[in-house]
């Protein structure tokens, strides 16, 4: 056994550099001492603790323990002991810190017990965590809404209905809808809901890669089947095998692309890229497009064939602005996840702030509204939202003030050039508020840009 002797001046710097919570009381409850950490936990100064009852603490755990004590005022000096208590103190702000405590008795020479010592470790930060899941988790039974999906409006309810519907065959699905109206989150829900529930749920999106990336990302490929191949690689439909596949922005897709697809409805294999052996494999497709495929078809973009083969149940995601008796469930769900997340103390919205949400057009959908909220929670330092919180165009601002006008004239051309191209001369070439009025993103902005051959310099070039 080692001997070590630290003197008092050690052991104290020890233990005021310890960043767990100590404090020592007598056995009247008076606090005689605690460390820094103890201090900064409870948001109190050493000197307004020391020589304090420690019933200014008020702990959680503690009634029951002196009821114990029979006679000394806690049960503590009685036990000798407490190990591993999960309890509350009350801070100086009045505010509850959550804490694993952990207690022990001092004796004196005759042994007599003299002290007790507590020991705090800070459970805020994961009893935080806990009631984010919790309250997370209770979103996605929302009563208000179905499997992530939220709307109590009956066109909502409609779609609900079915989807629950759909997920019970293995025929191919369509979804229909907006940028920024929840696809993913319906594809998801029949994936979930299905009868390949237990199957892996693969999604990719058609319109982020070029052809030749797409192919191989999907088919998969050999060895040296091109430059860069260094080994095979599992495309996304063997990935699939057993489940569900959900191809997003299928409108998008190459036409050479869409007679591979098509192959693989009809005779349910694939050919990996560079190899002629097929390989079977059993998926179910989920598609999804913000396109007119019917027009693309007109324009020979799309295969009238594929479209038949991939729309056996189609389900149309109404935008935000045809169900706008939604909006306030919406805000209150979106508010609710951002304070959670964010823990400032923001909780409703002002009849004002909401009057103006509910009158605008939402070309983004329920995802610009997300954005919408995001942008709130940074500006208010209030409880309640209210509409100078809100962004620019809300405000009245002239220059957006025109943005629904601009929107419907945009809707009214169903092709993808021209309603770029509106868009990008309604904003005189600003980019980002193009890609706002479109729903879309820079990055998928960027893309069309580049798709169509289009210029932005002091003037729009075509």
């Amino acid at each position: 056994m080692f001997n070590i002797s630290l003197g008092e001046k050690n052991w104290k710097k020890i233990i005021e550099t310890m960043t767990e919570g100590l404090m020592l009381v007598d056995s009247t409850g008076k606090i005689l001492y605690v460390n820094q950490a103890f201090a900064e936990l409870l948001r109190y100064e050493k000197e307004e603790l020391i020589g304090k009852s420690c019933e200014i603490l008020q702990c959680d755990t503690c009634f029951g323990t002196r009821q114990k004590g029979k006679g000394k005022y806690c049960g503590l000096f009685l036990t000798g002991e407490a190990r591993n208590l999960k309890c509350s103190f009350l801070r100086k702000d009045g505010s509850l810190v959550f804490v694993l405590k952990n207690a022990t008795t001092l004796l004196d020479e005759d042994g007599t017990v003299k002290f007790g010592v507590e020991n705090l470790t800070d459970l805020s930060r994961l009893n935080e965590k806990e009631l984010v899941i919790t309250a997370l988790k209770k979103q996605l039974h929302h009563n208000d809404g179905f499997e992530g999906l939220l709307g109590t409006s009956q066109i909502m309810k409609q779609m609900f209905d079915l989807i629950q519907s759909a997920s019970q065959s293995d025929a191919p699905v369509i979804l229909y809808g907006e940028s920024g109206t929840g696809k993913e989150l319906a594809a998801s829900a029949l994936h979930n809901l299905g009868l390949r529930h237990k199957g892996p749920f693969i999604k990719v999106n058609c319109a982020a890669l070029n052809e030749n990336l797409l192919e191989s990302e999907l088919f998969g490929h050999t060895k040296g089947a091109f430059t860069g191949a260094a080994q095979a690689r599992m495309g996304r439909f063997e990935a699939a095998h057993e489940g569900d596949i959900f191809l997003d922005e299928i409108g998008d897709m190459p036409h050479r692309l869409q007679t591979k697809l098509l192959r693989v409805l009809q005779e349910h294999e694939i050919e990996r890229v560079g190899d002629h052996n097929p390989i079977p494999i059993n998926v179910r497709i989920i598609a999804a497009t913000n396109r007119n495929l019917e027009k693309l078809i007109q324009e020979g973009l799309f295969r009238q064939d594929l479209y038949y083969r991939i729309g056996v149940i189609p389900i149309h995601l109404p935008p935000l602005r045809e169900r706008k008796e939604d909006i306030p469930i919406l805000v209150e769900t979106f508010i609710e996840r951002t304070r959670l997340k964010t823990g400032k103390g923001i909780f409703s919205v002002s009849k004002g702030a909401l009057e103006l949400l509910q009158q605008y057009n939402w070309p983004g959908n329920v995802r610009e509204l997300i954005n919408v909220i995001d942008y709130a929670f940074v500006l208010c330092s209030e409880s309640e939202i209210k509409p100078q919180h809100l962004p620019a165009h809300f405000a009245g601002q002239p220059k957006i003030l025109n943005i629904p006008l601009i929107k419907s004239q945009i809707n009214k051309s169903s092709d993808q050039r021209e309603r770029l191209l509106a868009a990008l001369k309604s904003t005189n070439g600003n980019k980002s508020e193009a890609a706002r009025i479109l729903g879309i993103s820079r990055v998928t902005l960027w893309k069309h840009l580049k798709k169509f051959n289009i210029e932005i310099d002091k003037n729009i070039r075509e």
